[in-house]
């Protein structure tokens, strides 16, 4: 299956590039841009690298949250300044642009609560992230709310992994094909649920 060897490659590339001295700011980088227009979730870069370095669990997910958020702030400017020009492509791209508008209502009473919703499930954050700044989402709530989903997602999943760190590498090794068959019908699902608002 094409899609698995992929995965693999990837797996396999990522736990190489855990090794390298860049490979924390390569994360950053993924992270950063993830949370303003990048379709693929960190979450395939952050958990080979703490399995590679369980020891350095917690400094690869504050980096990983770090810049998670700082990258939001960019997708929060890019709804805020450059709807037309930036955004609405972004949108268009998701199919999201329809029901934008009834979306954006729900802001007015649940801004927080979606923010932090979309922070720790498959939900592509960066359509949220471009909302808020269309709809001018308070500044404090949506770091907060940022902050605390971003950290709550990274941070439990390296616990996680310190914690089971050998036993999950050989699980995922093991599992590696229907694994990555799950992680992209999360990834479609994710895209999915925008056509339920």
């Amino acid at each position: 299956m094409f899609f698995t060897k992929w995965i693999r490659r990837i797996y396999d590339a990522v736990i190489h590039l855990s090794g390298s001295k860049y490979a924390i700011w390569w994360l950053a980088a993924f992270s950063f841009i993830e949370s303003s227009f990048f379709p693929i979730p960190p979450d395939i870069m952050l958990i080979p690298m703490i399995l590679a370095a369980p020891k350095q669990a917690w400094k690869i997910a504050g980096v990983c949250t770090v810049s998670s958020v700082v990258g939001a702030y960019l997708g929060y400017v890019i709804g805020l300044y450059f709807f037309q020009l930036i955004a609405e492509p972004i949108l268009n791209f998701y199919h999201f642009t329809d029901k934008f508008n009834e979306f954006k209502n729900l802001y007015t009473e649940y801004g927080a609560w979606i923010v932090f919703g979309a922070g720790i499930t498959p939900f592509p954050y960066k359509i949220i992230t471009i909302a808020s700044g269309v709809v001018h989402l308070n500044l404090i709530v949506f770091t907060i709310a940022s902050i605390l989903a971003r950290g709550l997602r990274f941070f439990v999943i390296a616990w996680l992994l310190k914690t089971y760190g050998e036993r999950m590498r050989m699980f995922i090794e093991k599992n590696l094909g229907w694994l990555s068959v799950l992680f992209l019908i999360l990834l479609i699902g994710g895209f999915a649920l925008i056509k339920l608002f």
